[in-house]
């Protein structure tokens, strides 16, 4: 057998009781997840930037970040809603490389996904106790949703994981919104099946139940790049392209047309400087179109408190520097929320 059982995990309901949320912090989420609904369902006209590290590694970093765009959001708080990307599953292309801190809670060391699950929870609680900001992340595991639905405001599916059939059956049963990546082929197809996927209701297997989900009205598409059969980044960022998915959406009679454009990624064909020259492209595509400005209802920009990217196993991180993909550093960050809520 190539199968090596290790040790019990501990369960959901376990790790819960071990670190609550406190009353105070389960306010703010429920009020963050009222006004991020509203801007999906598009009732309210505010504008969502989910913004952070490409992958959250140290805890300390990621908190301070978060705290510092509390001060922003305070000053922006009329047009942008602010959720902090804490991203702390990374799927990687090969396999190969850090798996976020679910797989690593010391990136220089060994996997613990004991301690990786209790140190994934701990910092999201520190942070959204801290600043009030209930975050974002990327579902990498379905079975890990249980470890995570209580504090959590946003989640993401990736590119490599929208075609899987238990992502999808297990977004049906979530109640806060979720990005559904285009492939990376770019096949928008592909994408808007897996929103009809999980809008609807249905009967499955969840860590080792029968389930029955109702839908998620609140899935939506995320517009990434792809990538052709050459290996060249393929943007869809552009006015035409957005026009693309609004007529595809409206063939669909899906619930909340939505769509969050990812500013990095095969649309950047990561060169991190780029997302600023494409944040302002989609913004002027909203303002030239009402039917594009009332289906976009945001961006994913990937940021940090130093510009760029480092290597691990070196030993000396930068502090606030990214381990996976380049990120824009703090100052260029601030600036461009600040434009954005100008822009909007």
């Amino acid at each position: 057998m190539s199968f090596s059982m290790m040790k019990p995990l501990p369960s959901p309901k376990e790790i819960q009781e071990k670190y609550p949320l406190s009353p105070r912090a389960r306010k703010a989420k429920e009020t963050r997840d009222e006004a991020i609904r509203k801007v999906i369902t598009g009732e309210s006209n505010q504008f969502l930037v989910i913004i952070g590290p490409c992958s959250a590694d140290n805890e300390d970093a990621v908190c301070d970040y978060v705290s510092r765009l509390v001060k922003v959001q305070e000053k922006v708080a009329e047009k942008l809603i602010l959720i902090p990307r804490i991203y702390t599953n990374k799927p990687r292309t090969t396999g190969e490389g850090y798996k976020g801190i679910v797989h690593q809670p010391d990136p220089e060391k060994k996997p613990d996904l004991a301690q990786g699950l209790i140190a994934m929870r701990h910092m999201h609680i520190r942070a959204l106790e801290e600043s009030g900001l209930s975050a974002a992340d990327e579902m990498l595991y379905p079975d890990n949703w249980s470890y995570v639905s209580d504090f959590l405001s946003y989640v993401a599916i990736g590119a490599r994981s929208v075609e899987n059939q238990q992502h999808r059956l297990t977004v049906s049963g979530i109640d806060i919104p979720v990005g559904m990546k285009n492939p990376t082929s770019g096949d928008l197809s592909v994408m808007l099946n897996s929103v009809i996927a999980a809008q609807n209701g249905h009967t499955f297997i969840y860590r080792g139940k029968e389930t029955h989900s109702t839908g998620n009205p609140l899935a939506h598409t995320v517009l990434r790049g792809a990538t052709n059969k050459h290996g060249n980044a393929i943007p869809n960022y552009h006015y035409e392209d957005l026009e693309l998915l609004l007529d595809k959406y409206e063939q669909t009679g899906l619930k909340n047309p939505a769509a969050i454009v990812d500013t990095n990624h095969s649309n950047s064909n990561k060169k991190y400087e780029q997302q600023i020259r494409i944040t302002r492209e989609v913004l002027r595509s909203r303002h030239y179109d009402p039917r594009i400005y009332a289906l976009v209802k945001g961006l994913m920009i990937e940021s940090y408190l130093e510009p760029g990217a480092q290597k691990i196993g070196c030993g000396q991180h930068i502090y606030g520097k990214s381990i996976t993909d380049p990120c824009l550093g703090w100052e260029e960050s601030e600036r461009l929320i600040y434009e954005i809520a100008e822009l909007c």
